[in-house]
Order: structure tokens, then C-alpha cells, then sequence
């Protein structure tokens, strides 16, 4: 019921993880940076939506374009909110500053539209539904 907010130098202090994988937005592999997904929710204190039940994130990106994530994802996947591409703070041009991601490579039946379709870029605000 509550809201919270996150500046980069929050999500900073959060556990990092990165993911090295290849995607559909760019050449090659690529290692993108950034607390899991599940660990923003606790740390805003949505931790109770985590531990089961139906519902989702609506995600929603700097110029309102909008996607939801099952929570079962959070739960399953270590889905990661990247701040840095490549070792290198993601600008709104190369689609961050921050970006939802996948481990599409470490997890390869997630290599399909249906996921990469949950992937935002320019992240700006995650709603619980």
C-alpha cells in the first residue's frame, strides 16, 4: 500500500549480479549489472509478495511505455534490474538508465518473444498489482 523510491546510489547498495548473455537489442554478448529484481522488492518492502500467490509488476518506462512481469518470475529467474552495460553506466540512448533483464544464455528456455517481451529499458517506476 505504500511507495518507496530508489536513486541509482540505492539500488547501488543493493547485492550487484551480473548477467553475461546474448539478447535480441544487441551484437554479440553483453554483461549487464544490477540488483536482482527480488531484492528491490524487499528492499521497498514488497518481500510478502514474493513468497507465493499470483500477480504481477507492471513496469513502466521512461516514455510510459508499459509491461508486466508474473511475480512468478521474480521468484524463479534471477531477473535483474541493469545499470550498467558492458561495465559502463547505461545512458536514456542506450536504453537505461536502467534495464529489466533476463539471464536469457544461463536460462535457455527463456529465449522466446514471450520473455523478451518482459524486458524494459528506460525503467522508471515498478507497481505491484
Amino acid at each position: 500500500g505504500g511507495r518507496s523510491a530508489f536513486d541509482l546510489a540505492a539500488l547501488q547498495k543493493l547485492a550487484q549480479r551480473k548477467i553475461v548473455t546474448t539478447t535480441p537489442w544487441y551484437n554479440g554478448v553483453s554483461e549487464f549489472s544490477g540488483p536482482l529484481l527480488r531484492d528491490v522488492l524487499a528492499a521497498a518492502g514488497a518481500a510478502n509478495a514474493l513468497t507465493g500467490g499470483d500477480g504481477n509488476l507492471r513496469c513502466t518506462a521512461l516514455n510510459d511505455y508499459r509491461v508486466e512481469i508474473p511475480l512468478d518470475d521474480v521468484r524463479r529467474y534471477d531477473v535483474v534490474v541493469a545499470h550498467l552495460l558492458n561495465g559502463k553506466p547505461m545512458s536514456v540512448r542506450e536504453k537505461g538508465p536502467l534495464f529489466v533483464i533476463y539471464p536469457f544464455d544461463e536460462q535457455p528456455q527463456l529465449r522466446t518473444t514471450t520473455y523478451f517481451s518482459r524486458c524494459i529499458w528506460q525503467l522508471k517506476a515498478i507497481e505491484l498489482l
